[in-house]
């Protein structure tokens, strides 16, 4: 009877989310343990893609994942076409904290104006990724959080849908009635499919809140997609998660570090908290448009970041 409780339980566990910010990544240990490790294994090595940068002033050393001390990811959703550099969609700031069993989230407004570090000007944040790639947009997101930014996962925005299918379509809770890109989304409980939750995510022209309903939305795309990918059904399309994952993903990660996450953070999970940016315009200046974050709400956030980081 044990025994097969136990099995239950291997069972139960086969997957897990590795890290919040890995918001994609799952490992686990059971029935096939060999095979999902193996998978897993080769997707990270293709996923890895380490980066040259300064270390962080923010930084005295590195982090230790076996001390559970808190880190921080940026997550960049980017649009990369063929024959074009591209730009980030979304960036997503999340901090980890096990201490306190928490993960919070970010999302900064694409069209943000904010000194983009290394590049000697003011523009929207997101221009920092078609300027200098991951390199400065981790430099200028540091700059505006005054937070260090610790690693990096970025996702091709374009190979999402591979990903939402992998899992077998996601769940999400909508507040909004809209159409867009040939789809209807009614309110409540949705069911969408790789090109589905694409349309959705992106969608922002139709929203009254703008880019914030937009950033909702992806967020809400990300955490049905950790909870479809760490479900069990899943593990019987492990090979074509891992593939997605490989095709589409990339981040500064190793494979030891990630099993060092799982192993260490996975209590952080059970609380996510998004933080909102509470005050804060949209402005025209010579005939673009920027969002304008003030001083006092930059440093609000920044507080807030900084106590979960324990800086």
């Amino acid at each position: 009877m044990r025994s097969e409780k136990h099995k239950k339980k291997k069972k139960r566990t086969w997957l897990r989310v590795v890290g919040i910010v890995l918001v994609l990544l799952l490992l686990g240990g059971g029935a096939y343990a060999y095979s999902i490790y193996h998978s897993l294994n080769k997707a990270v090595e293709t996923m890895h893609s380490p980066i040259e940068r300064d270390k962080s002033p923010k930084r005295t050393k590195e982090v230790e994942f076996n001390d559970k001390e808190p880190f921080s990811v940026l997550l960049l959703g980017v649009d990369e076409r063929e024959n074009d550099k591209g730009r980030s969609d979304s960036m997503i700031v999340l901090t980890v904290n096990p201490d306190v069993k928490s993960v919070k989230m970010i999302s900064i407004p694409r069209d943000t104006l904010t000194d983009i570090i290394g590049h000697g000007t003011k523009d929207k944040i997101n221009h920092s990724y078609a300027f200098g790639g991951v390199q400065m947009s981790m430099d200028t997101v540091e700059n505006l959080l005054d937070i260090p930014i610790d690693y990096y996962v970025k996702i091709n925005m374009e190979g999402f849908e591979d990903i939402v299918n992998a899992v077998g379509g996601v769940t999400v809770e909508n507040d909004l009635n809209f159409s867009t890109g040939g789809y209807t989304f009614n309110e409540g409980k949705v069911t969408l499919s790789g090109k589905e939750a694409l349309a959705f995510s992106r969608m922002r022209y139709e929203d009254p809140r703008g880019d914030f309903g937009r950033q909702l939305r992806q967020r809400e795309i990300i955490q049905a997609v950790i909870r479809e990918g760490a479900s069990v059904s899943s593990l019987w399309n492990f090979d074509n998660i891992f593939d997605a994952l490989g095709d589409n993903v990339k981040t500064n990660l190793t494979f030891e570090q990630m099993v060092d996450i799982q192993k260490n953070y996975k209590s952080a999970s059970k609380d996510m908290e998004q933080i909102q940016i509470k005050d804060g315009s949209g402005t025209k200046i010579d005939g673009i448009y920027y969002y304008i974050i003030p001083d006092e709400e930059i440093e609000r956030i920044q507080g807030i970041l900084k106590d979960h980081l324990e800086l």
